[in-house]
């Protein structure tokens, strides 16, 4: 039975025992929340349409939940843990941009941040 126990709880731990975000990986991450917030998209949250604003507040929300438990490392982490999906419902979360088809967050949030990785600024060697 100890065994099977440890087992189960051993994922918790691995959890609590994270390191809390790097400045690179909140810089990331807030970088993704401005471009959310000024994309002029609505987000789609169980089943209701929200402006990309108040959806940034509410991930923004979910991602302390996460940074208070050392759950989330980096910006895949928040995506997938925080910005893909209701942590309530299971349901994907949905973004729509104007005229264009709503795609899942998670989704459009990674492409965000391939945009963003790619235009940062490359570091010199010493």
């Amino acid at each position: 039975m100890r065994p099977l126990l440890l087992l189960l709880l051993y994922p918790l731990a691995v959890v609590g025992t994270a390191a809390p975000l790097s400045p690179a990986a909140r810089a990331e991450i807030d970088a993704l929340m401005t471009r959310l917030e000024t994309s002029g998209c609505e987000v789609n949250r169980n089943g209701t349409w929200y402006p990309a604003a108040d959806a940034r507040s509410h991930l923004v929300t979910k991602l302390s939940y996460l940074e208070e438990r050392g759950a989330v490392e980096n910006a895949e982490q928040f995506i997938e843990r925080a910005a893909s999906k209701s942590s309530m419902s299971g349901h994907s979360y949905l973004i729509k941009c104007g005229v264009n088809p709503p795609v899942e967050t998670g989704t459009w949030l990674t492409l965000q941040l391939q945009g963003i990785r790619a235009s940062a600024p490359v570091a010199n060697p010493p």
